[in-house]
């Protein structure tokens, strides 16, 4: 997912990791994704997924959001290809656990600095990919 066009307000940017801003910042975000899904009760739905610790699932997104952003393959060089869909059949996920989920991460992408531009288009990304995970109808 390359940034191609050039903004005025930040240079031109490789990949959407650098421009996040590298491996502290996707740890900071992934951090603040977590931290809030276990304190924000608008997040009990998606929180209850997760069983009683969200240590593997932090390590594991962290993980994968390095290399999904263009930057180092953590995630496969562990386990191979990610093949999330089937990776999360396991888990019920509909449409409350699908909004839930990109509504944390667009909480933590604003908690965290995200960029305006990138959050937006990231937003949008992982609406995508969170409704592709649907396994269930509601």
């Amino acid at each position: 997912m390359p940034i191609e066009e050039k903004q005025p307000d930040h240079p031109a940017f490789e990949t959407p990791y650098a421009w996040i801003g590298g491996e502290e910042r996707v740890h900071a975000l992934v951090n603040r994704f977590y931290d809030l899904m276990d304190l924000e009760p608008a997040y009990a739905q998606l929180r209850a997924t997760h069983g009683s610790t969200l240590d593997d699932a932090r390590q594991k997104l962290f993980w994968f959001l390095c290399g999904w952003l263009g930057g180092p393959d953590h995630y496969q060089s562990r386990f191979g290809h990610p093949r999330l869909r089937a990776r999360h059949m396991p888990f019920a996920i509909g449409i409350k656990e699908r909004d839930q989920w990109v509504a944390c991460m667009d909480q933590a992408m604003g908690e965290t600095g995200v960029p305006q531009d990138l959050r937006a288009r990231l937003k949008e990304s992982f609406m995508g990919t969170a409704d592709w995970m649907r396994n269930k109808g509601v």
